[in-house]
């Protein structure tokens, strides 16, 4: 257990220091002993938190997250956490599909026991989650553990430091100074070589300190600070509104809201384009399938600013813009990005929406058109002095077997038919019911113009060209994703690069010198690149006349 002592210098040292704050002389060891052995230079021998006595709980908890041989266990078990998390596809890389049967039938008892672990969704699971958390706490505790002593012993470094605290360092030099010069004349000259070589020099009569790149020091706890802010990033995307990565298919013609937003996105058209029989190698050829060379989808994107969750209304929407969407080209705006991920080709065209007219039969007059939506038909239609209100509709008309009476078999667009009460001019009070089918197929197959009766004398409501007709041949899939967040990740991993470049590209450099009765002790100490920094060190002792091979300045280097 180690016990502190105040220093013979007068400073009171914390408990747990090892080298006296003010002087720098080892605090434990007989002053008289002979060993040469470096000093730990760790944060200047200043003690940490960690290494308190008697350790409370809650010290207890510090200790272990201040450990770095915990982080590296925890960096371990998250690394091995994310590569089994990489075995299969992810629940979130597929949409529309059950995942506890879809693993199973597709990787067999493997695929049914990895999604009962729940690695299906990994990096969304409670405990991933925690190791997360877990690391950014060991990142937070191990930076104040350190960086607290290590900025205490580096902005209190005293000029004139304990004779051994100097002969204890890693490059030592203790020798007589060149006869001719005296003291003072000497260490000038040494400073002003020092400041050349960048050095800040700090002076005390006879004794120096000479220090340079002192904020590379600093480089491994910006780096943490990166790293924490990255970690906080990934975590953020856990709260409502922060990440989104979802799916969602659109038909050609097709409005969609996209959850969660207050935007929608239209698909105008979808185009594709295959590779010609020219473009492709044999290989390709002998498969004789349409290779896709290049598929969009022709969007656009809206705000919703009226009744965007009111049931039953048309919500109000303000056009944003309009984006061709192609693979990995995907539309962004205010952090949101729609990207192209596939699509598929309907078994059957798919009607859409059409642009009927309404005809006075008897006189041939066009009273008026008005857009017809297979999905949201509107309810009450005006068009010159005729009002059209919608009082059934049937996506996929049939007649009930049992009772006769009209009846929709789903509620995908298949056979679409419209009931609408139709009020104007040479018509009943109160308007007459007319039944009308957009497809000629079904006006045919159904006598549209029996069941109208002397209405269909009347009135019609037909589409005059194919133009006035919306029809999907192909369903787009687009991945919506949305990651606030991810401004955040970049911050973190730019504060990282610097934190590591000032680690890697310079190196703290510190000579203490100290004369006394014209003896020289000089000590220097660096964090890496000894070599470069005992060859420093032989030049300049070289330039004021003493003669010293760079090898000889390992600890107990004598003069040559």
């Amino acid at each position: 257990m180690i016990t502190n002592t105040k220093c013979e210098c007068g400073h009171q040292n914390h408990l747990g220091t090892v080298l006296c704050e003010y002087c720098g002389k080892p605090l434990f060891e007989d002053e008289h002993a002979e060993s040469l052995e470096s000093l730990e230079m760790r944060y200047d021998g200043v003690a940490r938190r960690s290494q308190k006595e008697n350790p409370t709980i809650l010290d207890r908890v510090w200790n272990f997250f201040s450990s770095v041989k915990v982080a590296i266990y925890l960096i371990l078990a998250t690394l091995l956490s994310s590569i089994l998390g990489t075995i299969l596809p992810q629940e979130n890389t597929f949409f529309g599909i059950d995942p506890s049967v879809y693993y199973k039938e597709t990787y067999g008892l493997v695929g049914e026991i990895y999604y009962l672990l729940g690695l299906s969704h990994t990096y969304e699971t409670w405990w991933f989650i925690t190791l997360l958390f877990m690391i950014g706490l060991s990142l937070i505790i191990c930076s104040l553990d350190r960086v607290l002593p290590l900025y205490r012993a580096l902005s209190k470094q005293q000029i004139r430091k304990h004779l051994r605290f100097v002969l204890r360092q890693k490059v030592v030099y203790q020798g007589e100074i060149p006869a001719g010069l005296s003291e003072e004349a000497w260490i000038e000259q040494a400073a002003t070589l020092l400041r050349k070589k960048n050095y800040r020099i700090h002076r005390d009569g006879t004794a120096l300190l000479a220090e340079k790149y002192r904020f590379s020091r600093w480089g491994p706890y910006v780096l943490h600070i990166g790293l924490i802010i990255f970690l906080l990033a990934a975590l953020m995307r856990l709260l409502p509104g922060w990440h989104m990565d979802a799916y969602m298919n659109l038909l050609e013609g097709e409005t969609k809201r996209i959850e969660g937003t207050p935007y929608f996105i239209k698909n105008e058209k979808f185009t594709m384009e295959v590779y010609e029989d020219h473009e492709m190698t044999e290989e390709f050829k002998a498969r004789n399938r349409l290779v896709p060379k290049k598929f969009e989808t022709q969007s656009v994107l809206y705000r919703c600013t009226a009744d965007c969750d009111t049931s039953g209304k048309e919500p109000v929407l303000e056009e944003i813009m309009k984006y061709n969407i192609e693979v990995n080209k995907p539309l962004m705006y205010d952090g949101l990005m729609i990207y192209q991920n596939g699509y598929r080709d309907l078994p059957v065209p798919q009607l859409i929406a059409v642009k009927p007219k309404l005809i006075n039969k008897q006189t041939g007059q066009e009273i008026g058109a008005f857009e017809l939506s297979m999905k949201k038909p509107q309810e009450k239609v005006k068009l010159g002095d005729y009002t059209l209100t919608l009082r059934n509709y049937y996506p996929e008309f049939i007649l009930d077997p049992k009772t006769g009476m009209p009846t929709t078999a789903s509620n995908e667009p298949k056979v679409p038919a419209f009931i609408y009460q139709i009020e104007g001019p040479g018509l009943a009070a109160g308007g007459e019911p007319y039944l009308y089918f957009p497809r000629q197929i079904d006006k045919t197959v159904f006598r549209q113009n029996d069941i109208n009766g002397a209405l269909a004398n009347k009135v019609e409501l037909a589409v005059g060209t194919m133009e006035d007709v919306q029809i999907a041949q192909y369903n787009s899939f687009l991945n919506v994703r949305e990651d606030r967040g991810l401004p955040f990740i970049w911050v973190g991993s730019i504060i990282g690069m610097i934190g590591l470049i000032m680690g890697f590209y310079w190196q703290h450099r510190r000579v203490w010198i100290r004369i006394d009765d014209r003896i020289l002790a000089l000590g220097a100490h660096t964090n890496k690149n000894w070599f470069g920094f005992r060859k420093e060190i032989a030049t300049i002792l070289h330039t004021t006349g003493i003669e010293v091979d760079p090898k000889s300045l390992n600890q107990g280097g004598v003069e040559s």
